[in-house]
């Protein structure tokens, strides 16, 4: 209900982030930001689901394009880096620094913690997803961002390896 989202809105998200519009970022990008909030800020699913709607019906609707005839200049194998991947999928629960920023998430920095695991172990983990011990949660699939390619989980793996474990 878009009523009840801006409501929820103005009520639970507008208190930290008061400077952004509805229309910063795309509706797709709404899923992502909305899914990993609504457990940092206790919403309910009907919560969720309202603020969603009220973001998305925010935003200035696209006509439809027939690009049949456009010729891409990208190729499916383009990658982001495993910064912008954490950044944007990891940041909201794992925390900027890797400690974790909800109660159950591991700390990537705990001497052998979960990053002592092979990184084949960690990856698949990061594709399918993972209840961790003592967390009420479960990390999803592709850090609930189906969009993600293999490639950029490993980026994301690798980055996650280089800034936080010894």
């Amino acid at each position: 209900d878009f009523a009840q989202g801006s409501k929820a809105w103005s009520e639970n998200c507008a208190r930290c982030h008061n400077m952004r519009s509805p229309s910063d970022l795309r509706d797709d990008q709404w899923v992502t930001t909305v899914f990993h909030m609504r457990v940092r800020a206790g919403l309910t699913g009907q919560e969720t689901r309202d603020i969603l709607t009220f973001l998305q019906g925010s935003n200035a609707r696209v006509e439809n394009v027939d690009l049949g005839q456009v010729e891409s200049t990208t190729t499916d194998s383009v990658s982001i880096s495993g910064k912008q991947v954490y950044e944007s999928n990891c940041l909201a629960c794992h925390g900027a620094n890797g400690k974790g920023s909800i109660p159950g998430v591991p700390d990537f920095n705990a001497k052998n913690g979960r990053l002592s695991k092979s990184d084949s172990e960690l990856l698949s983990n990061i594709i399918t997803g993972i209840q961790s011990p003592g967390s009420s949660m479960l990390m999803p699939p592709r850090g609930g961002n189906s969009q993600l390619s293999d490639t950029d989980l490993n980026a994301a793996l690798k980055y996650i390896k280089a800034s936080f474990s010894d």
